[in-house]
């Protein structure tokens, strides 16, 4: 990973990290190397299918696997984390996704997740050409759109309690609870 992506993954653990104070059991979907679990310092459950060796953290099992086929059984989560990571997922298995978090989530948990604006794409090409990031598998963005987030969360029983912009306006962050 180069400086300017882990620059990039921080600012994202960063803008998240508010929104799981209150979680003490996490799910941490596309967890790549495990450093949200790392600096959140909470139990948890970490999955990607692309894991990279991640530190050995006490109370924290770590899946090479994809979500949500092979995830193991486990209690239901205080909250469930998704950065830089919908935008990767099929838009037929979108709603499989969202199924699943809803399921997976304690009744008063919440899903946490950042997805890029349209334009990060033509921006990313770019600093990868010039080896600045490593690419971030932009061939996976789908043609994404983050106004599909709310209308996808909510359609399966979530209610937004935040959407905000960052990384001047170039990423998005939302965070879900479950409708009771």
């Amino acid at each position: 990973m180069k400086r300017l992506d882990r620059a990039l993954r921080n600012w994202r653990i960063r803008k998240a990290l508010p929104h799981l104070a209150k979680a003490d059991w996490l799910l941490d979907v596309g967890c790549g190397d495990g450093e949200l679990l790392r600096q959140l310092g909470r139990n948890g459950v970490g999955i990607d299918p692309r894991l990279t060796k991640p530190a050995d953290l006490p109370g924290v099992q770590f899946v090479c696997g994809n979500f949500p086929d092979d995830l193991p059984a486990a209690e239901p989560f205080d909250a469930i984390t998704l950065l830089a990571v919908l935008e990767h997922v099929p838009e037929i298995d979108k709603p499989t996704w969202a199924l699943a978090c809803h399921r997976l989530l304690a009744a008063d948990g919440c899903v946490v997740l950042t997805v890029p604006s349209p334009r990060v794409d033509a921006i990313l090409a770019v600093l990868r050409f010039f080896r600045l990031v490593e690419g971030m598998a932009l061939e996976e963005h789908h043609g994404f759109d983050p106004g599909e987030v709310t209308p996808l969360f909510e359609s399966t029983g979530f209610r937004l309690v935040a959407h905000e912009t960052f990384q001047l306006g170039l990423n998005n962050l939302f965070v879900f609870t479950k409708n009771v």
